[in-house]
């Protein structure tokens, strides 16, 4: 059998309105026409609104997508299991709603061949069309991320466009899942900046070598971002992250 060049793995939490724009339709359109081969991996995060029936009339005609239906687990549940349930020599866990467009592979990769282990998308100071709330959560979470988790040279830790070698990934988010006991269920969405954090605090801390890229990306308006609610879980998360820290659980 030939081996997957690329896998792509997006989350999927009650994405009725992303999956009616065609998304996931842009999606093939790109990876079709490349002369490597894919797959594309959505981790359905126990959505209710009928987004898993949609997804699975789509792979009917496409078998390059798989669905894998997990309990309502959160984002950081659901990307770990698409991560470790991936096959592809490079593994890119990519938003459904395409707020970083699939087109901005090409600029990852490349830097495989420079013997980088992670490549991550970086929006820099590049906010397009986001309301003044959500610059300033990130000023924020950028300031407090500073102060209690020192992740050296990265500037944007919060893309969600990430790509890993596959060996990498799976050690990486095997040991993710390992520390978070295979996560639990949570109710209502949970999209916490501390994952994308503790991703990257965890990799540099078993000594892998990360390149930012930046990558184009454009606001997509949701009704899950809650800058108050988002911003406390975000400050709670970092300081988890520094406590086990200083605990030694990163070591």
């Amino acid at each position: 059998m030939e081996q997957i060049y690329l896998s792509v793995v997006i989350p999927s939490y009650d994405e009725m309105a992303n999956l009616q724009k065609g998304v996931l339709d842009k999606v093939e359109h790109f990876l079709s026409r490349k002369k490597y081969s894919f797959e594309v991996i959505i981790v359905d995060d126990g959505s209710t609104d009928g987004s898993v029936e949609f997804v699975k009339e789509f792979i009917k005609d496409n078998p390059n997508f798989r669905l894998i239906e997990n309990p309502h687990l959160g984002k950081a549940g659901a990307v770990t299991t698409g991560i470790l349930n991936s096959k592809g020599a490079c593994v890119l866990f990519s938003d459904m709603d395409q707020a970083t467009p699939i087109e901005e592979v090409d600029k990852l990769l490349p830097y495989f061949n420079e013997n980088y282990d992670i490549v991550i998308g970086s929006r820099k100071s590049q906010r397009k069309g986001a309301p003044w709330t959500r610059i300033l959560m990130a000023k924020g979470m950028i300031f407090l991320r500073t102060l209690l988790v020192n992740i050296h040279g990265i500037s944007d830790t919060q893309c969600g466009f990430k790509m890993f070698k596959r060996e990498v990934a799976l050690k990486l988010f095997g040991r993710i899942n390992e520390m978070h006991h295979n996560f639990k269920k949570v109710s209502g969405s949970s999209v916490t900046a501390g994952f994308d954090v503790e991703l990257l605090y965890l990799a540099q801390k078993m000594g892998y070598k990360i390149k930012e890229v930046p990558v184009s990306w454009l606001y997509v308006e949701t009704r899950r971002v809650s800058p108050i609610k988002d911003s406390v879980e975000g400050l709670i998360d970092l300081i988890r992250i520094k406590g086990k820290s200083l605990g030694g659980g990163y070591n």
